[in-house]
Order: C-alpha cells, then sequence, then structure tokens
C-alpha cells in the first residue's frame, strides 16, 4: 500500500481493466479522486453527467463515474463503508477564506491535486469536481447542505476498476470541517489487471 501523508496527494497512471483500492487507514478521512483520459485530458470526470446517467447523488457499489463525454471511467466494485460526495468542490485556497475566515496559505485539495498533476500537463483550471470517497455530505428538506464527520471506520476502502487508461489524481483532504476536525493519512493500491 503506498501512503498519502497527511494534507497532501498523489497522482498516477491506471491502466484499462486495473483495480484501485482506496484505504481510510485511520477513520473519518476524506479523499479527493479526479480522473483523466490518459489519451485525451479534455475528457475528464463529471460530477453532472455520473449523477445523470446513475439517476442519484449517492454514489456506492455497483455505480459507474462518467466522463465529461458520457463515457464510463471507472466502476465501483466495492465499498465498505457507503457514504461518498460528488456534489462538493475540492476545498482550495477559495475555500478557506471564504468559508473558514482563513488568511495566508492553508494546504487544499486543489492546491494538492494541481501539484501532483502538472507532470501530465494537466493545469489548475482542468481539475474538475472531485469524487470525494468517504465525504459525508448531507442535506436537509430545503436542499440545505452540510458537511459531518466521516462515517467511515479505520480499514474502511473503495474499490474501483478503471475502463479506460487514466490519469489519477487522489488526495488526503486538508479541509477541516470536511474530516471531523483532524487529518490523516489515506492509502491506496493498484492492482494490475495482469
Amino acid at each position: 500500500m503506498t501512503i498519502i501523508p497527511i494534507q497532501s496527494g498523489a497522482s498516477f497512471y491506471l491502466r484499462k481493466g486495473d483495480k484501485l483500492k482506496v484505504t481510510d487507514i485511520k477513520g473519518a478521512q476524506v479523499s479527493d479522486m479526479v480522473l483523466f483520459n490518459a489519451r485525451c485530458i479534455k475528457e475528464k470526470i463529471s460530477s453532472g453527467k455520473t449523477m445523470d446517467f446513475e439517476e442519484s447523488i449517492l454514489l456506492s457499489k455497483g455505480n459507474y463515474l462518467w466522463s465529461n463525454r458520457g463515457r464510463k471511467m471507472m466502476e465501483i466494485l466495492e465499498d465498505t463503508n457507503g457514504r461518498n460526495d460528488f456534489l462538493l468542490a475540492p476545498c482550495s485556497a477559495e475555500t478557506f477564506k471564504i468559508m473558514y475566515g482563513h488568511e495566508g496559505y492553508h494546504p487544499s485539495c486543489h492546491d494538492n491535486l494541481t501539484k501532483n498533476l502538472k507532470d501530465y500537463s494537466i493545469e489548475e483550471d482542468d481539475i474538475p469536481t472531485a469524487f470525494n470517497i468517504f465525504m459525508n455530505v448531507q442535506f436537509d428538506e430545503q436542499g440545505k447542505l452540510s458537511v459531518e464527520k466521516p462515517t467511515s471506520k479505520a480499514g474502511d476502502y473503495v474499490l474501483f476498476e478503471a475502463k479506460m487508461n487514466l490519469i489519477v489524481g487522489l488526495t488526503a483532504c486538508s479541509a477541516e470541517d470536511s474530516n471531523g476536525g483532524s487529518f490523516k493519512p489515506i492509502g491506496y493500491e493498484i492492482i494490475s489487471a495482469e
């Protein structure tokens, strides 16, 4: 297992048929994931298309993650926690200024995704809404959103299968509210199709 340290990120290549296992090592830690077609980075993960085609905002085992071009990018094969989010954008400098009142630098998923994906010629403005693994977003009858502590326990994981050759960006989320007020590492493992 490869460990992503707290408030940081990673990027890597997945071949069609490879599996990706993302593990919450200590519990209650979110991981933001973005996907790009390795052959054309203009094709990327789309929350809108995914929720359209899956007809749900709650995505777990048996669901697919779709691209902006309406193609399957990943299938969720297993999900031991069952609560993920695809509504909220990666935390950013603006997130911490506007929502937390924080001035100055603060690590963010958007920044970590940008840093880790630059070797693939993916730029800051290319980062889409991430699939937020283990994130617990709730909403009331009026649609008001709230971010609650993740329900994931130590060792919970989500297992994905790549449906095309992919470039993946993955983080150990940096937002206090998303992680119940503390930061922990995220683990991932690539299981080759061969």
